[in-house]
């Protein structure tokens, strides 16, 4: 009898344990709510493109977004000192996560600003192996050797050719890393008779071409500047500038070159819109775009009746010819950083770590809305085009960044560009050569850069004056500003 009661009473205390037990692990694996905050210039479309994905992996994570329009706005009409207005904005508001680019990066690196991501990688044994390899050797590179922000996504340019045009002239196809003197060679052996609505073109972009900004293009592949921030001179009168120029007229005067109408594309429908689109149309053998091409190409054979489709090739470049493994078309306009010091880093990294996986990359390789995968291996084409050649050169940035061109006068790019576009016409009209015409332009743009200059140090030493009431500083500033021969 005793037993019986002890045993009914150890059943009664492990169905009370059992019980226990039961109700009170849910509990214990219930995911504990944490939260962070990020920067982003639209919340909407923040979570359009981040946000909701992340928010069915991890439910419990709250997201605040902050707007980052602000920094752009100025409330008193005056020029913003863009570099201060993002620093100022990142202290008041302590975003968890950092949204930055390829051109402020590396300065809230040196700023210690950032929080280093190898601890987290390391911890979570998390594969940096099939992130583009060119991504993280140069965000490691302007981190001192360590890794504090990551990037999904980036843009950049390539050549495209349409082959069907090469094999018809009997021209050899392009070929990873041309430098733009081999693309226009190239370009000038397509024939150059027939009107212009049905003639064919070596080479042409989306929004036709002329002298100056094919110059552009050439300039920027080389890296070259037609000022120096560091010392304020104008260096456009230079061999390279002159090579650049003359590279540019020869091209243009090769008649090779699509030149649209000065009106260009007046408006109308979609199909109107695609078809005065050469290239799209194929009439143009190549063109250098970003993967946005891709897109246009997918809907004008979507929106056109009775395309012409035609077989498409892409190919690395253009690139220096002084570094021809590099190129300088490469940009990361969304790299993610952890702010130093964040209370909420293990959650900012959760978000971080997720949207640079392999199953975020998945659901974004449908698309190329916003730019290319670094996570490779998932999305290799678009629309049947190999997508290889983008990622086959390294990204290079030069050391100048956008903070060193913040310190020129917006008053002297309005300026200088009327005096560049009247000196090239003279160019190409043949009234005056080249090198006259960057003499002119060198010679004017420095005596404006100067003015410019000195004014902005009279009015921020007029406003320091008037705010502190001190004298003689700043006008001594000037003075020897004048002095110097600037």
């Amino acid at each position: 009898m005793k037993r019986e009661k002890f045993m009914k009473g150890l059943l009664i205390v492990l169905a009370c344990m059992l019980f226990a037990g039961c109700t009170s692990r849910p509990a214990q694996e219930k995911e504990q709510t944490s939260s962070f905050k990020i920067m982003y210039w639209d919340e909407q479309y923040f979570f359009q493109q981040y946000g909701d994905l992340f928010a069915i992996k991890h439910p419990n994570v709250n997201i605040e977004v902050v707007n980052t329009n602000s920094i752009y706005n100025s409330s008193n009409g005056e020029p913003i000192d863009y570099e201060k207005a993002f620093s100022d904005f990142v202290d008041k508001e302590q975003p968890d996560v950092i949204l930055l680019d390829s051109s402020n990066y590396e300065k809230f690196v040196n700023d210690g600003k950032l929080m280093e991501l190898d601890t987290f990688i390391a911890r979570d044994k998390y594969d940096t192996e099939s992130i583009y390899p060119a991504l993280i050797e140069m965000l490691k590179e302007q981190g001192g050797g360590k890794l504090y922000g990551l990037a999904p996504t980036f843009s950049g340019n390539a050549i495209f050719y349409n082959a069907d045009l090469f094999a018809k002239y009997g021209v050899e196809l392009p070929h990873d890393g041309m430098t733009w003197q081999e693309i226009l060679d190239l370009a000038r052996r397509f024939p150059t008779e027939g009107d212009k609505d049905t003639r064919v073109y070596g080479f042409g972009v989306q929004y036709g071409m002329s002298m100056e900004n094919l110059a552009s293009y050439i300039a920027s592949a080389q890296g070259l500047q037609f000022l120096n921030p560091d010392t304020m001179k104008i260096t456009i009168n230079t061999d390279s500038w002159k090579q650049t120029y003359k590279l540019a007229m020869d091209a243009i005067d090769s008649k090779a070159i699509y030149i649209p109408d000065e009106n260009g594309f007046q408006g109308g429908t979609m199909e109107e819109y695609y078809k005065s689109r050469p290239f799209l149309m194929g009439r143009v053998a190549m063109s250098v775009e970003s993967t946005y091409m891709l897109q246009d190409l997918k809907q004008a054979q979507e929106v056109i009746t009775d395309y012409k489709p035609f077989q498409l090739g892409v190919a690395a470049g253009p690139v220096d010819p002084a570094d021809p493994q590099t190129t300088r078309s490469v940009y990361f306009n969304d790299i993610f950083a952890i702010r130093a010091n964040s209370p909420n880093a293990d959650a900012a990294w959760e978000f971080i770590k997720f949207i640079n996986g392999e199953e975020f990359a998945k659901v974004k390789s449908r698309s190329l809305n916003n730019g290319l995968l670094s996570r490779m291996g998932i999305s290799t084409e678009f629309n049947g085009v190999n997508l290889e050649s983008f990622y086959k050169l390294k990204p290079k940035f030069d050391s100048s960044s956008s903070r060193d061109y913040a310190k020129i006068p917006d008053d002297f790019y309005m300026q200088y560009q009327p005096i560049l576009e009247r000196e090239m016409k003279l160019a190409q009209e043949k009234k005056k050569s080249i090198d006259e015409a960057l003499q002119t332009v060198q010679d004017e743009a420095q005596a404006l850069l100067d003015k410019a200059l000195k004014d902005e140090a009279a009015k921020k030493g007029s406003e320091g004056n008037a705010e502190s009431g001190a004298s003689g500083v700043t006008t001594d500033a000037v003075e020897t500003f004048e002095d110097s021969g600037q």
